[in-house]
């Protein structure tokens, strides 16, 4: 069985054990979902008939069930429509669709609801995807049809009704626009009731749906109904930097969380002295740059248009300048002295009760033996062996005024055999290399390497033969 999934009316499609065309509710999936609070709470209004019904994205009415049938949410129900019926999904429920209501501005005084018809049958489920699958082909259309009449106008929606008989045009334009003649040919065109619905840029990036730059999904999408008015004052008074394209949401207009916060900074703002202009001192006249409002304190710096130098007040220190300059008197320092102490506490520190704070805690017991144990004696004989070794080097090396290491003085001496850049030298090393190879020097015979083990200090003549003298 395959499960397509539509996110626009938050359900999905299938197919049953008899082949007929299913539905059922995908949670979470709705647009301006309400979480029913009150659903484990024993119900005082059980005879509650009205319900909650959702339709395309953030469409929603509110129903009369006059015939008792078992709704709960998540059912498919077929609703009162003009003309026909519509298809729709029960979301809320109970004494929680009377507070919805309210909070939606929504005033049943002097209406009459609309009623509940039927749960869905797999004919109404049929013919209500057929509808679906209409809806992008139609606002394609639709927008080729308005441009061709010139119609300044953008159709951002096309919403059919659960039995094909009237579809909702949802557009958004500028100003007043004349479209009696689009209705015709639309009716023309796809043989349906044309309804044509006005909205503005926030209720369609509301339709629509997306992530906003915070990383969540859109505040119009999930929880706003009723959009206010977002001014760039809301900016002013956060003091955020008036970047246009980061303070303009998907739809376009000011983001709807500037206000989020607004009374809070108007309450905090209130505290803050006013200045009708710049603060005096002896070395010259400071400006407002910035202030800090929930910290209460305040920036100035003696150039309005830069930031490179700037000083921090308190508002009681900036009440107490802005007294003394009414009496024409100007402070000496405009640096406040509570700001200057540094009355920030010391960081604790980290203590391990259980004295656990280092991972070689159990070294410790070890180390004194193993001074007296195998690492000591090793220690011990490697500097056995080497004393052993150059135990007479330092005497020699001072009665011969050589090195202690003749390793190093077999470095030395060859680096003296390297061939000179001189053509006389070249000559004579040229050949020496093509003489006779039996009148060589033993290998125990060299300028500088003598036998292994034998004493460096006999060496006084760089370049004599020693082997020559043992023999």
């Amino acid at each position: 069985m395959t499960c397509i999934k539509n996110t626009t009316r938050g359900c999905c499609f299938s197919t049953d054990a008899n082949g007929e065309p299913a539905a059922h509710n995908c949670p979470g999936c709705h647009k301006l979902e309400t979480f029913d609070w009150m659903a484990d709470l024993p119900d005082p209004l059980a005879d509650n008939r009205i319900y909650e019904v959702q339709f395309k994205n953030t469409r929603k009415g509110y129903y009369w069930n006059d015939t008792g049938l078992n709704l709960k949410a998540g059912d498919i129900v077929a609703v009162e429509a003009s003309p026909g019926h519509d298809i729709g999904i029960v979301t809320l429920t109970g004494e929680l669709v009377t507070r919805q209501m309210k909070r939606t501005g929504f005033n049943p005084q002097g209406l009459e609801f609309k009623k509940i018809y039927r749960k869905a049958k797999p004919y109404d489920i049929e013919k209500w995807q057929e509808a679906i699958a209409l809806e992008h082909s139609t606002m394609i259309r639709s927008r080729q049809i308005a441009a061709d009449l010139h119609l300044n106008m953008k159709i951002g929606d096309v919403e059919y009704q659960g039995d094909r008989l009237k579809a909702i045009f949802y557009y958004i334009a500028d100003e007043r626009v004349d479209f009696r003649e689009l209705i015709k040919v639309l009716a023309e065109q796809f043989r349906i009731r044309v309804e044509m619905r006005q909205i503005g840029a926030r209720q369609e990036a509301g339709r629509i749906g997306g992530i906003a730059p915070c990383g969540r999904e859109l505040c119009c999408s999930t929880w706003i109904n009723n959009f206010s008015s977002v001014t760039i004052g809301a900016a002013r008074h956060q003091e955020i930097s008036l970047n246009p394209q980061k303070l303009a949401g998907q739809c376009g207009k000011l983001k709807c969380c500037l206000n989020y916060e607004l009374d809070s900074y108007i309450d905090a703002r209130r505290a803050f002295p006013r200045l009708s202009g710049p603060l005096e001192a002896m070395d010259g006249s400071y400006y407002l740059v910035k202030s800090d409002i929930f910290k209460k304190i305040m920036w100035f710096s003696p150039d309005p248009q830069s930031t490179a130098v700037l000083i921090p007040l308190t508002t009681d220190r900036v009440r107490q300048i802005v007294a003394m300059n009414r009496r024409g008197e100007k402070v000496d320092r405009l640096e406040d002295a509570a700001l200057m102490r540094n009355d920030a506490p010391a960081e604790p520190e980290i203590k391990n009760v259980v004295g656990e704070e280092s991972i070689t805690r159990f070294d410790n017991s070890r180390s004194g033996k193993a001074r007296g144990g195998r690492n000591g004696r090793n220690r011990g004989g490697r500097n056995n062996r080497t004393g052993r070794e150059t135990g007479t080097q330092p005497q020699e090396t001072a009665a011969g005024n050589h090195t202690a290491r003749p390793e190093l003085a077999q470095r030395t001496g060859k680096s003296e055999q390297r061939p000179t850049a001189r053509p006389e030298l070249a000559e004579n090393a040229n050949r020496n290399r093509s003489g006779n190879r039996r009148n060589a020097a033993p290998r125990g015979g060299t300028g500088n390497r003598g036998p292994r083990g034998r004493k460096p200090g006999g060496n006084s003549n760089p370049g004599g033969n020693h082997g020559g003298e043992r023999a």
